[in-house]
């Protein structure tokens, strides 16, 4: 049997896939490496930690078959990485998307009106979010780093660009389009790089990969026997856009990992945003952009995270649901998880996590549920959003994915506070499913666009079970949370 492998490259852990001819999960493997906090707001990988572990989880899975078609990879968005042309090493740990060590400059930029060449020509804001920022960064502070990039001797790529270089010995310095869209450095209008941009930040194009299809010739691979294809590359939650069949304008979906991101689809339509969310590429086949709003919150799987590890309430993430359910009904506490700020649509860098609602009777249960509240909370204020900027918007399904979505009571909440439709796939690998397809459909294994939206299946449907004035009394107190940890 033929397989195909995909390398979903997380921000907490890195994962291989075996996806089979029908495109079923075959073997997964999967290995956690460290979060570096070298100060507050401040989030590093080791990239050698990642090499390594990407090497590993392939090797296990490529043990497992001798039939590999093509090798797709999935990414952790924006995260950068500048490495050495010459020794292949990288200059400073990869500075990851959750960082915020460039606020600073991200308000020079804002105060000089520079924040509108960038949101016209990459669709993005003036944010420590993106890789550009962090590009700059590593120029301006890694002693002999400038010297080195003037004389072409540097490379600049967001994980995708890294592993591709590592994977092909060097031979490529390659992305996709999904990638290079979110580094605040690629005219999204045009389909290149902006020397106006690149300027500004002082960062020379020698630096920069050349883009390609999300389903291309990134080049082969021969770490893990006979030269294997890398023929799909996308940014993780593009990816996932993808295995969720999200082909038509008006379409949307939503990923729980470490983060929670949503993308509606509006097909060739560029949607500038008047609510602060994100333009972007939602992929891009035969040379043609497919265009998404995306809204982006920071904190979403890593407020359970957060209960385990910082609050010790938890000793696992299942157990958060059946905690939940045990909350006291008349302690209605809301948790903001600005721990590293808040994203979309209110892009506050400077804010931090807040609680409001504690009485006495508040304790474990009341702290799940409000953690788990606070992603459905912070998904409607996207969605709001997101109808805000765009007709399109306005009544379509919600598709879910992510290790959240596998929670039934999060996603009833989720549809309650929201009020519409939530439907959960058959296939959670939804990520990395996407990767798979791009890679196996240019190989002539997986089926075409259309064929593959076919497979899409149902495993359940949530429907709002929450009234019209209890929806908007819940939200009335989250949108005032809200506004109380901004003051």
């Amino acid at each position: 049997m033929t397989f195909v492998l995909a390398i979903d490259q997380g921000t907490t852990s890195t994962r291989a896939i075996l996806f089979d001819e029908e495109m079923r999960v075959a073997h997964i493997a999967q290995e956690e490496f460290r979060q570096i906090y070298p100060q507050s707001g401040w989030v590093e990988h080791d990239v050698e930690e990642i090499w390594a572990s990407v090497k590993s989880v392939c090797g296990q899975c490529v043990a497992r078959s001798d039939d590999i078609a093509a090798i797709g990879i999935t990414n952790q968005r924006e995260t950068t990485v500048v490495w050495n042309r010459e020794t292949g090493e990288a200059l400073h740990n990869a500075i990851v998307w959750q960082d915020r060590r460039t606020s600073e400059f991200c308000e020079e930029l804002r105060a000089e009106g520079f924040e509108e060449v960038i949101g016209h020509r990459t669709g993005l804001l003036a944010d420590p979010y993106f890789s550009g920022t962090k590009v700059r960064y590593i120029l301006e502070t890694v002693e002999g780093a400038r010297e080195l990039a003037d004389a072409g001797k540097l490379a600049f790529g967001t994980i995708d660009s890294f592993l591709i270089w590592r994977l092909t010995g060097g031979k490529r310095h390659v992305t996709d389009a999904t990638n290079a869209a979110r580094t605040m450095l690629y005219d999204i209008r045009k389909g290149r790089w902006s020397t106006t941009i690149c300027e500004r930040f002082g960062i020379p194009m020698s630096m920069l990969p050349e883009v390609l299809d999300c389903a291309a010739d990134f080049g082969t691979t021969d770490l893990f026997g006979p030269d294997l294809p890398i023929l799909g590359v996308a940014g993780d939650q593009q990816a996932a856009t993808i295995g969720q069949a999200c082909f038509e304008p008006g379409m949307l979906k939503s990923t729980y990992g470490t983060g929670c991101f949503a993308l509606l689809n509006t097909g060739a339509e560029l949607v500038t945003s008047e609510n602060r969310l994100l333009g972007t590429i939602a992929y891009q086949l035969d040379g043609q952009p497919t265009y998404a709003l995306e809204g982006s919150i920071f904190i979403a799987g890593a407020v359970v995270q957060w209960l385990r590890d910082g609050l010790g309430i938890i000793a696992k993430a299942a157990d958060t649901h059946p905690l939940a359910e045990k909350a006291d009904p008349s302690v209605e506490l809301y948790l903001v998880p600005a721990f590293t700020g808040l994203g979309a649509p209110y892009w506050d860098a400077e804010a931090r996590g807040a609680i409001f609602g504690l009485t006495r009777n508040a304790g474990p249960a009341e702290f799940a549920r409000a953690a788990l509240e606070s992603v459905g909370f912070q998904t409607r204020d996207l969605l709001d959003a997101m109808r805000a900027d765009w007709t399109g918007a306005e009544d379509g399904i919600l598709r879910v994915d992510g290790g959240m979505s596998a929670s039934d009571w999060a996603m009833q909440f989720l549809a309650d506070i929201i009020g519409a439709p939530v439907d959960r796939p058959k296939v959670l690998e939804t990520t990395a499913l996407g990767a798979a397809w791009l890679a196996g459909m240019r190989a002539g294994v997986y089926p075409d666009q259309e064929g593959f939206a076919r497979t899409w299946a149902l495993d359940h449907q949530f429907t709002s079970q929450m009234d019209d004035a209890t929806r908007d009394r819940r939200y009335a107190g989250w949108q005032d949370a809200i506004r109380r940890t901004r003051g």
